[in-house]
C-alpha cells in the first residue's frame, strides 16, 4: 500500500495505490495523520489505485472522516471502482462518505 498526501490552499489530496488491508491498515493509518491538521480543509481521498479494501481498511476511512469533522473538514472518496463501491454498499459505508 503507498500513501501519498498533496496540500494545496483549500485542500488535502491523499492517493492511496494498492491494497488496504489488514497487513497495511496500520502503516496507512499512519501515513494519513497529516490529515487531522486539516483545520477545516477539504480532504479528498483519491481511490483510483487503490484495488481492494478490507474492513480494517474501513475503519481507517471511518476515523479519518470523524476525526475531519470534528475541525470542519469535509471529506470526499473520489474515482472509486466498482469493487471498492460494493465494499461501501455492502458495509453500508456509501451512505456515510461523500463519494465523487
Amino acid at each position: 500500500m503507498i500513501t501519498t498526501i498533496k496540500e494545496t490552499d483549500e485542500r488535502f489530496v491523499a492517493t492511496l495505490s494498492g491494497e488496504l488491508d489488514t497487513a497495511a491498515a496500520h502503516e496507512t493509518e499512519v501515513a494519513l495523520m497529516p490529515l487531522l491538521d486539516s483545520k477545516g480543509k477539504e480532504i479528498v481521498l483519491d481511490c483510483t489505485e487503490l484495488e481492494y479494501i478490507s474492513s480494517s481498511g474501513l475503519r481507517v476511512l471511518l476515523s479519518i472522516l470523524k476525526q475531519a469533522q470534528t475541525v470542519g473538514s469535509r471529506v470526499v472518496l473520489k474515482n472509486i471502482n466498482e469493487v471498492i463501491r460494493d465494499v461501501l454498499e455492502i458495509s453500508g459505508f456509501i451512505s456515510i462518505f461523500e463519494i465523487e
